[in-house]
């Protein structure tokens, strides 16, 4: 039978005199038998005995051993005894221990059967060890009794502080929240064993933080204690939390957290412009959507509480300005909704409002959540280019205007204060043909060569008007002409006609149908008339009939057509349209006869007059290429003379060229010379088409122009168009030389020793001039110091 317990417990227990047996009575053995029981009483004693007598089948003594942690004596540390009843004390019985921990953390005395700990114990590391115990016979090793299990569990003390695990925390609130807003909750973890007294029982309190924010001891809910916390004040606080076991008791264990609590913003400030007067300028030439300037207005917020909307309230410029926001800086900017100008308004003042469109009703009574601030923009005054009035013109013209005619005045002006002087032209890109010409003062756009609407019907032209000034200033117009259409072509057959009439053909047989076209295209349509010519209006061979269409039917007018008497017919056919004037053009329709069969299908036209050689030979092929070979050559050597004869004569290589003597080749024609150019026929051109001087000793290269001007042009006291009309004709001859010709001189007697030797910038008169210096100028000038110097009484000179 085994028995165990501290010394006290069997002391007591053996005192007694009896035998205990016990069958799993867990209760009784932890009570009555542990290392921590004491001495048993009465009721104790008679319970035992009664249990005792009723199952006495093992000779066991079962017992739970209980041993403080953190011993932290030099000693081994004795948890218990264990004892069988076997043991008579003489060292026969040797006791053994096995199981968790065995001779590591626990020993047992053999012979005695005490069991220290020799490790330093923590319960929080392990709460229970379970050994086994068995008792030898120590000469033959034969187990005395069954070997057991029994377990030693260590009892807490308060040696762990809270902790907390999740720290340090942070958390957020809304400013301006009521007192008692929960912000956070923190939890504590104590290892202590919750079950043993108050060593796990934790108590919170807050030991920085205050008046701000108030701990639940219990449960560590962390709230808000002040009200009306402006973020804008103070945005970030930090706050310690205790947790402290024993139930906040002297003596207990603490361990602290740290909460970093951060005031959210909410929209409680009204915005604000620091300034309330802006004074910004503009250019009168920027563009639109150009930016002008920039407000702000402050907002203590942040974020979507910061979000300001600015707009135009007031003011004289709300159609000219308009303002957009900034969504990244919240800043109003001011842009150009309308060309400026600065001789129409120089000075606009606009209302700018600036407003919080994310409103919380409970702050509405700290509004208004708006603002508004004056803008006044000077409108500065920049060199402008030209303004065209009307911005685009279009113009219609028939096409049989004469040259010279003016078909548009075309206007600018300068839109600036000093108003400069305009000078137009024509941007040559946009005219290459070179139709039109426009006055470089008045404006007035003229016409410079025919206009011929089949060739060309609209014209897209670009006039320039530039400042006199200033001439980087220039504007430009687009001018769109549309030529409009003048009966100036007559109508013609639209392909070329062949007809075939057979030898059996009938009278009044359809033989061939004629159409035709016209270039002109009249309001009204096109309608053409025909009808034979009236050489042919009695032919008695074929007749005409009008469809009224635009189409004619030709027919014959007998039968028995001979091919052998004629096989070929002419028929001449008059075709007129429907303008103003009527005009008229004869085609021919070529009447072939032909030999057909009954079905009337042609056989022969007398196609052996048409057949032409299938082949040339070689002898009539080479004879063709010499003469043309002969045509090229003769072409070349023409065109070779007449170069050679408009070249200009060339200073002779013999001459020394520092004489500076050109030899000419033919005289001029003295008072009589006017064929070249007779300028007298720009101040009077009536006069030059009277008046027509021919040299006498020459016939002239050019003959004059004025010949070729049209009577209408010729009559037409504007010289502008008359000289006009002489530069197209001169355009269009291409062999003409030019006939004016401009030289400028601008020294005389440059790097000369005898410098200048014109009279302009002679002072004196001959009789005062003296002309001694010629004698230093050398041999050269001898002859002139003879005739100009002064000479002495024997003849020589000084």
């Amino acid at each position: 039978m085994w028995t165990s317990g501290r010394m006290s417990n069997a002391k007591n227990l053996f005192g007694l005199g009896i035998s205990l047996y016990f069958w799993g009575l867990m209760d009784l053995t932890t009570t009555v038998l542990s290392g921590s029981a004491g001495p048993l009483t009465d009721g104790q004693e008679d319970n035992l005995s009664d249990k005792l007598h009723q199952r006495m089948k093992r000779s066991w003594v079962w017992n739970q051993f209980f041993v403080l942690e953190e011993y932290t004596g030099t000693d081994p540390l004795y948890v218990g005894k264990l004892h069988s009843d076997m043991d008579r004390g003489d060292g026969s019985i040797k006791y053994i221990l096995s199981g968790e921990g065995a001779g590591i953390v626990f020993t047992i005395d053999d012979t005695t059967g005490d069991i220290h700990a020799i490790q330093r114990l923590d319960r929080e590391e392990r709460s229970q060890y379970t050994l086994r115990a068995q008792a030898l016979d120590r000469r033959t090793g034969r187990p005395m009794e069954p070997e057991s299990e029994f377990i030693i569990k260590i009892q807490d003390i308060n040696d762990n502080e809270p902790k907390f695990l999740d720290g340090p925390y942070v958390a957020s609130v809304p400013e301006m929240s009521p007192v008692g807003t929960s912000v956070i909750q923190v939890t504590a973890t104590d290892a202590d064993d919750p079950t043993y007294g108050n060593s796990a029982r934790v108590v919170y309190s807050i030991l920085q933080g205050q008046p701000y924010f108030s701990v639940d001891s219990r449960t560590g809910l962390i709230r808000t204690a002040l009200m009306n916390m402006d973020r804008e004040a103070k945005e970030y606080y930090e706050v310690i939390i205790q947790a402290k076991d024993m139930g906040g008791q002297l003596g207990g264990l603490a361990g602290t957290t740290t909460v970093n609590i951060t005031l959210s913003d909410v929209n409680d400030n009204p915005p604000r412009f620091p300034q309330k007067h802006y004074q910004m300028s503009v250019l009168e030439s920027a563009p639109v959507s150009s930016t002008v300037g920039r407000v702000v207005a402050k907002d203590l917020d942040e974020g979507i509480n910061a979000e300001m909307k600015y707009s135009l309230v007031d003011g004289d410029g709300l159609d000219v300005f308009d303002i957009n926001t900034d969504p990244n800086y919240q800043v109003g900017i001011i842009t150009v909704r309308k060309p400026l100008s600065f001789e129409s308004k120089k000075s606009y003042t606009l209302k700018v409002e600036g407003a919080n469109p994310h409103l919380e009703m409970r702050f509405l009574n700290l509004g208004p959540f708006r603002d508004t601030t004056t803008v006044h923009i000077s409108v500065e005054d920049v060199d402008e280019p030209p303004v065209f009035e009307p911005s685009i013109y279009f113009v219609e013209v028939p096409e049989d205007v004469e040259i010279g005619t003016t078909i548009q005045i075309i206007s600018a002006k300068d839109p600036d204060v000093t108003n400069n002087s305009i000078r137009y032209s024509i941007d040559r890109s946009s005219d290459p043909g070179r139709f039109f010409y426009v006055d470089i003062t008045s404006g007035a756009l003229m016409t410079a060569r025919p206009l011929d609407r089949e060739d060309i019907s609209w014209h897209n032209i670009t006039v320039l008007a530039m400042e006199l000034n200033n001439p980087s200033q220039v504007g430009s117009v687009s001018v769109t002409v549309k030529v409009l259409d003048v009966n100036d072509n007559a109508p013609e057959f639209a392909r070329f006609y062949e007809a075939f009439v057979c030898e059996n053909a009938k009278a009044g047989q359809l033989i061939q149908t004629v159409s035709a076209i016209d270039r002109d295209d009249p309001q009204e349509g096109q309608h053409f008339y025909y009808s034979l010519a009236p050489e042919a209006a009695n032919n008695p061979n074929f007749t005409l009939r009008d469809n009224q269409d635009n189409t004619a039917w030709i027919l014959t007018r007998r039968s028995g057509f001979r091919q052998h008497e004629q096989s070929t017919f002419y028929l001449p056919i008059q075709i007129s349209d429907n303008g103003r004037p009527v005009l008229s053009s004869t085609g021919t329709l070529t009447v072939h006869v032909c030999s057909c069969d009954e079905e009337g299908m042609v056989m022969s036209c007398n196609a052996e007059a048409y057949v032409l050689p299938v082949s040339l030979s070689r002898g009539a092929l080479i004879a063709i290429l010499a003469c043309i070979f002969v045509l090229l050559v003769l072409v070349l050597l023409i065109l070779s003379m007449r170069r050679q004869r408009k070249q200009p004569y060339i200073i002779d290589e013999e001459e020394n060229i520092h004489e500076n003597i050109v030899r000419y080749d033919d005289e001029g024609g003295g008072e009589e010379d006017t064929e070249a150019f007779d300028i007298a026929a720009m101040w009077n051109p009536r006069e030059a088409q009277l008046v027509v001087k021919n040299r006498q000793d020459m016939l002239p290269e050019i003959e004059s122009l004025s010949r070729y001007v049209p009577q209408a042009c010729v009559m037409d006291n504007n010289v502008h168009n008359y000289v006009l009309a002489k530069l197209y004709e001169a355009d269009m001859d291409l062999w003409a030389p030019p006939f004016d010709s401009l030289q400028t001189y601008m020294f005389e007697g440059n790097g000369s020793v005898a410098e200048s030797l014109s009279s302009l910038q002679s002072v004196t008169t001959d009789s005062d001039q003296s002309y001694d210096y010629l004698t230093d100028w050398g041999p050269r000038f001898k002859k002139l110091a003879e005739m100009y110097g002064a000479t002495d009484s024997s003849g020589a000179l000084w």
